[in-house]
């Protein structure tokens, strides 16, 4: 709003107190330092929401507000007033409150109609460049993530070249002409977590440009491209509007809001005849350099019988194809089962997993249990 029309509004307020209604404002700031511009501004970023007022109602009603503070300041610079001020009350002393009151201007009622959740948000990223009360995204995000199929922070965990279906809101975009002669647009989708730029060339672009709209929603049809690799970007095939209908986001909305079951255990079947002595002192460290939410149960065939172990939470791991590689290059011939996470029969033990603490000593294979 500049310099002077703040430093006006910083006066008028430290000299009668807070500002009480958009006609209150209108009628105590410089109408010269504050134009109709700068309080359309301070309405639609909702700096004027101590007033009560809806935003809708007092754009409404700006224009009657500017005419009514400016008379008001014409009449008191010409030394023009009520009636009621031309003497003192019927007791002698000051005017009484009745007369205060008739000479206090009325105005008409500032309309309670407001705009649109869409509309106020629109109004405050136009206003200040960003949202105030909340993100487009908030509302459809879990809609948004049910019709995806990785998040924009997971796109660097994929191969290069893999189809995926993201969703976001586009927050930059430029088109720009190849040495060809065609059109192509580069822009950065954002997720609320992460962002990631999509490529969209000639043909897609035809299809698409309305949806890539800054500040629209989108889902986008690409292939990942690590060919920089320093950035993951997505080269888009397909660009749509996401709009999706309330109860599509009521029943994302419910089933997001519903506890993750838990991970599935790693479970490692191993013949301890053949276990090296130090695998599973290797295996520890292993563990430690793969953190996460999933336990470790480790089910040895020894020559007394069956054990199943499962490891404390300082154990647990993320499950990833590089660390079933590595379970692999570890164990080799002592793995009995893949470690793909389904679930291992029983060799014959107790459904309950042993505490480590109670391996027998003396037996070779035990011993091993207990440094698992």
């Amino acid at each position: 709003v500049g310099y002077q029309a703040v430093e006006a509004i910083k006066h008028a307020r430290e000299e009668n107190g807070p500002f009480t209604s958009l006609f209150d404002f209108c009628e105590r700031i410089d109408n010269r330092a504050v134009n109709k511009k700068a309080i359309e501004a301070l309405i639609k970023c909702g700096a004027f929401g101590s007033t009560g007022a809806s935003r809708k109602g007092m754009l409404a009603v700006l224009e009657q507000a500017q005419t009514a503070g400016q008379k008001a300041q014409q009449d008191a610079l010409i030394g023009q007033g009520s009636i009621f001020d031309l003497g003192p009350g019927e007791d002698g002393g000051a005017q009484s409150s009745s007369a205060a009151a008739f000479a206090a201007p009325s105005h008409a009622p500032i309309p309670s109609e407001e705009f649109s959740r869409s509309a106020l948000l629109a109004a405050e990223k136009e206003s200040i460049g960003l949202f105030i009360s909340a993100h487009p995204l908030k509302d459809v995000g879990a809609a948004l993530r049910a019709r995806s199929d990785s998040t924009l922070g997971e796109l660097s965990a994929r191969r290069d070249g893999d189809w995926v279906t993201i969703g976001g809101m586009v927050t930059q975009a430029k088109r720009i002409k190849t040495k060809k002669g065609d059109w192509m647009m580069f822009a950065t989708l954002y997720d609320l977590d992460s962002s990631v730029e999509i490529i969209v060339f000639d043909k897609a672009l035809t299809a698409s440009e309305d949806a890539l709209a800054t500040d629209s929603i989108v889902l986008v049809r690409g292939r990942v491209d690590h060919k920089d690799r320093d950035k993951t970007c997505v080269v888009a095939q397909q660009v749509e509007r996401f709009e999706p209908t309330p109860e599509e986001v009521a029943k994302a909305q419910a089933i997001a809001a519903k506890p993750a079951p838990a991970p599935t255990p790693l479970r490692l079947r191993l013949d301890a005849t053949v276990l090296p002595a130090t695998a599973l002192g290797d295996l520890k460290d292993l563990l430690a350099g793969c953190p996460g939410d999933c336990d470790v149960v480790i089910e040895l065939r020894t020559s007394a019988g069956a054990r199943r172990l499962r490891l404390g939470p300082s154990f647990r791991v993320q499950r990833s194809a590089g660390l079933n590689a590595d379970l692999v290059g570890l164990f080799g011939s002592a793995l009995i089962e893949d470690v793909t996470g389904g679930a291992a029969a029983d060799a014959g033990g107790a459904d309950d997993p042993a505490p480590v603490a109670g391996a027998a000593q003396g037996d070779r294979d035990a011993q091993a249990a207990a440094v698992a």
